[in-house]
């Protein structure tokens, strides 16, 4: 072997025992990093994916972390649509799972998605109390998730009523009672 050849092949190694330090110092920072920067980072890249401008803000109340990206135009539009939330959401927190092993319980809104939601949920526990005020016994609510479901118990016993969650997966709704 050449001088040359043994000067390539130190160098070679150097790069590689560089290289395994980084990946283990990244390892190490990838471990330390919180839910919400994990969170935060991957829907930057989604925006940035999308070719779309946003401002991710991201607060921690009562354990739970919430995500809120807004922007100045209407760009975020195409992505604030609930079922695209909902889908986003799902997929924020599978990222963060996978990079952390534990289970995320983040909240995601998109272009004030959430506040959007939270009045038609008020619309809807209104018309199921009018419902009620009237002569039914019941009323049920669509079909939502439980995050929805918590905000819309939480709407019905504001009203002085009752309310409850029935069915299993997809069909799981609230009905609310007197």
């Amino acid at each position: 072997m050449t001088e040359q050849d043994t000067a390539a092949a130190d160098t070679t190694e150097d790069a590689a025992i560089v290289a395994a330090a980084t990946e283990d110092a990244t390892s190490v920072d990838d471990d330390t990093r919180d839910e919400a920067d994990i969170a935060a980072d991957y829907i930057e890249e989604l925006l940035d994916i999308c070719d779309l401008d946003g401002d991710i803000e991201i607060e921690e109340r009562a354990g739970r972390v919430y995500l809120s990206v807004t922007d100045e135009g209407g760009a975020l539009r195409v992505l604030s649509k609930p079922d695209t939330v909902s889908a986003l959401q799902e997929l924020t927190r599978i990222a963060v799972q996978a990079e952390t092993g534990e289970f995320s319980r983040l909240i995601l809104d998109v272009g004030g998605s959430r506040d959007a939601r939270a009045t038609e949920l008020q619309r809807l526990v209104d018309t199921a109390v009018e419902r009620i005020e009237a002569g039914s016994a019941t009323a049920a609510l669509p079909p939502m998730s439980s995050y929805e479901r918590k905000l819309v118990h939480d709407l019905v016993a504001e009203k002085g009523f009752h309310s409850e969650s029935e069915g299993e997966g997809r069909d799981r709704h609230t009905v609310v009672t007197r």
